[in-house]
């Protein structure tokens, strides 16, 4: 059983990571970004020939929250397919990629993947099922009034959920699926029921049973916890003790903050079956209009290859009108560090379980009917087993006293695709972020000249140019970043050759890219943008033998050109 088929544990995964960096040392790397309280390793693949030469790179991670572990997943089917590409031996081919393309990413683009962001959340949701958002750990000072605390409290090494008899509960039975739990109606007869995590209640007063909130059994949501426009409790609910304040997010971020080169980035999630691209904090009319144009060139990739629409975040993916999320990965890496960045929320689970999908997209999350529930039931016994669905027993609590428990597991059908699904939704994904990564900035030295100036001088001249679809800068918002330097060129003399006049490192700038969503094509004015995409540079030096020009910048790495100077 492989990743594509079976959900992976983390000794499962570290063997996996593992085997592929003793496999292909050449063209992997492996790293433990930090270690988590419990131990385990945030494992990050470096992936691509020479892995250690700068280049412009695609970064990818998954389950940043325990439960959604298809994210993981889909990080390994992506890197599979990356590694597959640079098999000696291999034809080479990446998905259904043009080969020009596919030797552009096997050349020109480095991969960072982190498969599991938050390993001891992930790790716990496996083993029990006990619902926790990012990690379980909770360090809340004042917590004196009553909360739930999930856990196996039956013993059958499950954490699911309890039903408790409640003649001011908000749930009854359904008719036509047993196990099946129905919003309560005005019109509805009874039984009546509330519904608890399992687990034990923490500072229980004997009396009391608190609400289970989103966030009740951890302190920090991972998403809620990167540093930029971070704010904390209350404005932010989730958001943790400070920005960065998790290992895991203080790694990512330091190691994002030392490679300008990421220039593209994919925040794996589930489950809803869309993408959300920037702004989080702004409608569209009053976002970036050159980035926004390149968000919609990607959408269109996003809704043909995996079915997927991709949404504005603030428009269509906020819990409350106008109030955007703070502290979210995607926001980090778009604002601050300039890349490409959106978040795909694997499965979706509407269109299999044949539900309206309702825009703005954030209303399937909310907006369901009975008759809804009872469908995505139906779902559950034809394609996914019965397993989301399932028996109550009865228990003796030893705090509410007689309950039932069972009821619900979510896990694989509703958040996660079945194991069977998997496959496909690994493929769909790694076909969406390898044309992505093929939009990378791609920087030569081309046309190197050398003209005799008589005296022993010659006059060398280099054009510096980008071959590639994006800007040197990527993101026409990201420009003024104070990271994002331009290019420059510089000549690098050996034994036998001198620098005669000028600099030696010279300013090449910004070079644009060739690309551009609803280009002016059509007969009837079809032309050419006038933005630069190459410049010359020269220098004088005096002698003979080699010489070597430079052309770079943090974002785009180094491109190296030697010439021969005849004197």
């Amino acid at each position: 059983m492989s990743f594509r088929d079976t959900y992976l544990g983390y000794d499962e995964l570290t063997r996996q990571v593992r085997a592929w960096a003793l496999a292909h040392p050449a063209f992997v790397r492996l790293e433990s970004l930090a270690t988590s309280p419990e131990g385990r390793e945030l494992w990050l693949l470096t992936l691509g020939a020479d892995p250690d030469r700068v280049r412009p790179a695609v970064w990818v991670d998954g389950n940043m929250h325990a439960s959604e572990v298809a994210g993981s997943s889909v990080a390994l089917g992506i890197a599979d397919d990356v590694i597959r590409a640079h098999v000696e031996g291999s034809d080479g081919a990446v998905r259904d990629l043009p080969p020009h393309l596919a030797e552009l990413l096997r050349r020109d683009v480095l991969f960072y993947v982190l498969p599991r962001m938050c390993p001891d959340g992930a790790e716990l949701m496996l083993r029990t099922g006990a619902y926790v958002r990012s990690n379980p750990r909770d360090g809340r000072l004042g917590r004196s009034e009553p909360y739930w605390k999930a856990g196996d409290v039956d013993g059958d090494g499950r954490a699911r959920l309890v039903r408790r008899l409640d003649p001011a509960g908000d749930f009854v039975l359904s008719d036509e699926t047993p196990g099946l739990m129905l919003p309560r109606r005005v019109e509805d007869p009874g039984p009546y029921y509330a519904l608890y995590p399992e687990g034990l209640i923490e500072n229980w007063d004997g009396f009391t049973v608190p609400a289970d909130g989103f966030l009740a059994n951890s302190e920090t949501d991972m998403n809620r916890n990167f540093p930029y426009d971070w704010a904390p409790e209350p404005r932010q609910i989730g958001a943790g003790a400070f920005a960065a304040s998790e290992p895991e997010s203080r790694a990512v971020s330091a190691f994002a903050s030392r490679h300008p080169n990421i220039f593209a980035w994919l925040n794996l999630h589930c489950f809803g079956g869309c993408y959300i691209r920037p702004s989080g904090d702004k409608p569209d009319r009053k976002m970036d209009q050159s980035d926004l144009a390149l968000y919609h060139q990607i959408g269109e990739w996003t809704e043909k290859l995996t079915d997927y629409p991709m949404v504005s975040g603030f428009e269509e993916f906020t819990y409350e009108p106008d109030k955007p999320l703070r502290g979210d990965l995607s926001a980090f890496a778009y604002a601050q560090r300039g890349a490409v960045a959106m978040v795909c929320e694997l499965w979706d689970f509407w269109k299999q379980a044949g539900l309206t999908v309702h825009r703005p997209f954030v209303l399937n999350y909310v907006k369901r009917t009975r008759e809804d529930i009872e469908a995505m039931a139906r779902w559950d016994r034809a394609h996914n087993g019965g397993r989301a669905i399932g028996a109550w027993r009865p228990f003796e609590h030893p705090q509410l006293g007689a309950v039932e428990i069972g009821g619900y597991d979510p896990r694989f059908g509703i958040w996660n695709p079945p194991e069977d699904r998997l496959a496909e939704v690994c493929e769909r994904q790694s076909r969406v972020l390898l044309r992505i990564a093929a939009l990378a900035p791609r920087v030569r030295v081309s046309s190197v000249e050398t003209t005799a100036l008589g005296g022993g001088l010659t006059r060398v001249s280099a054009v510096v140019e980008n071959l590639g679809y994006l800007p040197t800068y990527v993101l026409s918002s990201a420009r003024e970043l104070p990271w994002n330097e331009p290019l420059r060129a510089r000549l690098v003399p050996a034994a036998g050759v001198a620098l005669a006049a000028g600099e030696a490192e010279q300013l090449v700038g910004h070079l644009e890219g060739w690309g551009g969503y609803e280009k002016s094509s059509s007969p009837s004015f079809a032309r050419t943008e006038g933005a630069p995409v190459r410049r010359r540079v020269s220098w004088v030096v005096k002698g003979q033998g080699r010489a070597a020009i430079h052309v770079g910048a943090a974002r785009v790495g180094r491109t190296d050109h030697e010439v021969e100077i005849a004197g």
